[in-house]
């Protein structure tokens, strides 16, 4: 009876120290995963802040006359060149 019993305990003893192992790998694996997506999200913020850095650099009134003038030849609008409609008048 005594070595049928030392024989349980130590296959359960081996069973937990199996558990233990495996549940440490689990856990060196889900650490490592979350380094990764925590350097990914601080990746994402640096191009959310340049994102953001070149959309109000492109949205400048400077820049977009600059674009106007050059690329469609267009030319600042003057009194001189303004038309008025007025109502009734034909």
């Amino acid at each position: 009876m005594s070595n049928k019993l030392n024989i349980l305990l130590a296959a359960g003893l081996i069973a937990c120290g199996l558990t233990l192992v495996n549940a440490r790998y689990q856990a060196r694996h889900l650490f490592i995963e979350l380094e990764r997506l925590q350097q990914q999200s601080r990746q994402l913020d640096i191009d959310w802040a340049q994102l953001q850095l070149d959309q109000s650099t492109l949205g400048k009134n400077e820049r977009i006359e600059q674009i106007a003038r050059t690329n469609l030849n267009m030319t600042p609008l003057t009194p001189a060149r303004t038309q008025y409609l007025t109502e009734g008048a034909r």
